[in-house]
């Protein structure tokens, strides 16, 4: 897909944008919830309006990082783009806004929150298999998704009694964060190979294109 290709997309998907609006001029109230049977693993739905996920999409389209149709991964450590530190101050102040242990206290003092971006870009089908993130990063994940819904499959690193996976469906503009258990005693993954397709609550979810980015944050060591 061309410059003007794409640009046509991102005009037809969400509409035209202006670089000086920015990600902090929330349009909505992000409301967080608790995924049950699993601690430590919050999800904020309308974390992003559609505005800011096309805000969001033009920053990363602008960095030439899938220029390439081969090239579906970029990683960065250290100094992140401006986007993605904005990106990481709205979810400073978002978690900070609610009375709710959506992250750990010790977390929220830690600067900066995060230093280690991820961008995957999938196309439909592609999905990435069960993991737990490398124990190099702390603790205190958070993973953005953009453009198509996916289901991320949550199961037990090691199989305990009772514990049995859990499905989180991560719609377009949604923020997923894990942390404690959640970070490190569960392992985490989209399944998308086996049909092609994935089912939430008895319908097919319209698969396209989806860009996910994870922030995270090296140990100092």
């Amino acid at each position: 897909m061309d410059d003007e290709e794409e640009e046509a997309y991102m005009k037809a998907a969400f509409g035209d944008s202006s670089d000086d609006e920015h990600l902090a001029d929330r349009e909505t109230t992000a409301v967080w919830e608790r995924v049950e049977k699993i601690n430590g693993l919050w999800l904020c739905r309308n974390f992003l309006s559609v505005h800011h996920q096309s805000h969001l999409l033009s920053a990363i389209v602008n960095e030439g990082w899938f220029v390439e149709e081969s090239i579906n991964q970029a990683m960065r450590f250290g100094d992140l783009p401006s986007w993605a530190t904005e990106l990481s101050d709205l979810i400073l102040e978002s978690v900070e806004s609610v009375d709710l242990p959506v992250l750990p206290a010790d977390l929220l003092w830690r600067e900066p929150l995060f230093d280690q971006l991820i961008v995957n870009l999938y196309q439909p089908g592609e999905g990435i298999c069960a993991h737990v993130d490398l124990l190099r990063f702390e603790d205190g994940i958070a993973i953005v998704s953009l453009e198509s819904p996916c289901v991320m499959r949550f199961s037990p690193a090691e199989k305990g009694e009772g514990e049995e996976a859990v499905d989180v469906l991560l719609s377009p503009g949604s923020l997923i964060l894990m942390s404690g258990e959640a970070r490190y005693r569960w392992k985490h993954e989209i399944n998308r190979k086996q049909i092609g397709f994935q089912v939430w609550e008895g319908e097919e979810i319209d698969q396209k294109r989806r860009i996910s980015i994870t922030l995270r944050k090296l140990c100092p060591s």
